[in-house]
């Protein structure tokens, strides 16, 4: 922060200058009005692993949330876009009832306090059951419902670019290691080969982070948040999300339970499924194990680049996840090697697959 940055607002909120928070606060001014607010109880909602943040404020009749998405680092309007397009859906995402795209603020309905990592995290296996079922016929909805028309295209060489994060960011900078020619090769063939099998999945509306932090127990069930880097992609990335979390593991049975609903729900939607339930298995591990390797490199990158040093606590349950699909694929041993010297030190740490 700059000497007078940091000054605070009338409520107490940070800014990381007095020309954003200034900006803000005409903002609000030019809003308050109209929505009945009083941002006297302006209060944190919650963070984010980009630069955006989440901040809660009272109206007369209601809560509301508004997000403060700074130019150039954010850009609101893919937000703006997909919450519309949901919406259309039948989904329950937030209503964007002001926006200022020029200045990185936006004002939004509020879906509530209770995360879905929360709610699962203290819920009875029943419970946590009902909360899966409601979150994967929302994907299925999403899925069917968005037009991934309208979307960018997450295509071959924006997965490869993805996947590449990890040798960057993990490989080199978390743990220093330098391969060699024959295992830099070795990388460049199977990472190519992931990407191509993912990629040729049949191409659906992907949210990009369908995962329970990201959904909101509330009525109807589930909220829907962190749209706004959806994209047309692979049909199989959001269900490996959603199964493989980031922060929650569940048993192989419970993940199969869950992938077969929404399998058997994407086939009444009309979505273009694998007619086998086995070749659909496949290509969700597949397009997980893209994922995994994906997210193992940004949570690195947030440590190393962005001072965020916390996600790097689930590196672990990731390599676990990676180590699974590699072992149980004959194309995908030639990872095995690779991720051993980093994979190893993690499972040592306590986490099991």
């Amino acid at each position: 922060m700059t000497a007078d940055a940091g000054a605070l607002s009338p409520a107490g909120i940070a800014w990381p200058d007095a020309a954003r928070r200034d900006a803000f606060q005409r903002w609000a001014d030019a809003i308050a009005a109209r929505h009945e607010l009083d941002f006297a109880t302006l209060a944190p909602a919650s963070a984010d692993a980009s630069f955006r943040r989440y901040l809660r404020v009272a109206g007369a009749r209601s809560t509301y949330i508004v997000m403060d998405a700074p130019p150039p680092l954010e850009d609101v309007r893919p937000f703006v876009q997909v919450a519309r397009l949901a919406a259309a859906a039948g989904l329950h995402v937030p209503q964007v009832l002001e926006a200022d795209a020029a200045q990185g603020f936006l004002l939004l309905t509020d879906l509530g306090t209770e995360p879905y990592l929360e709610a699962l995290q203290q819920a009875t296996p029943a419970a946590a059951d009902r909360l899966m079922r409601d979150a994967v016929a929302a994907l299925v909805r999403w899925q069917s419902g968005v037009s991934a028309a309208a979307l960018p295209h997450g295509d071959a060489a924006w997965l490869q670019a993805e996947i590449d994060l990890f040798a960057h960011w993990c490989v080199a900078r978390e743990f220093g290691i330098e391969w060699s020619d024959e295992q830099r090769a070795v990388w460049q063939r199977t990472s190519r080969l992931v990407v191509e099998r993912v990629a040729t999945q049949p191409q659906v509306a992907v949210h990009a982070d369908w995962m329970p932090r990201n959904l909101m127990r509330c009525e109807p069930n589930p909220g829907i948040l962190d749209f706004q880097d959806a994209m047309r992609g692979p049909l199989g990335y959001d269900i490996a999300s959603l199964l493989r979390d980031a922060f929650l593991s569940w048993d192989e049975e419970r993940e199969i339970d869950w992938a077969v609903r929404w399998w058997e729900g994407a086939r009444r939607a009309g979505l273009p499924v694998a007619a086998d339930f086995g070749t659909q298995w496949e290509a969700i591990e597949w397009a997980g194990l893209l994922r995994h390797l994906r997210v193992i490199g940004i949570f690195c990158r947030l440590r190393h680049r962005d001072g965020k040093p916390r996600y790097a606590e689930d590196l672990p349950r990731f390599f676990g996840y990676a180590t699974k699909v590699a072992l149980r694929y004959r194309p995908l041993a030639p990872l095995l090697p690779l991720l051993e010297p980093m994979s190893g030190a993690s499972l040592a740490a306590g986490f099991t697959f």
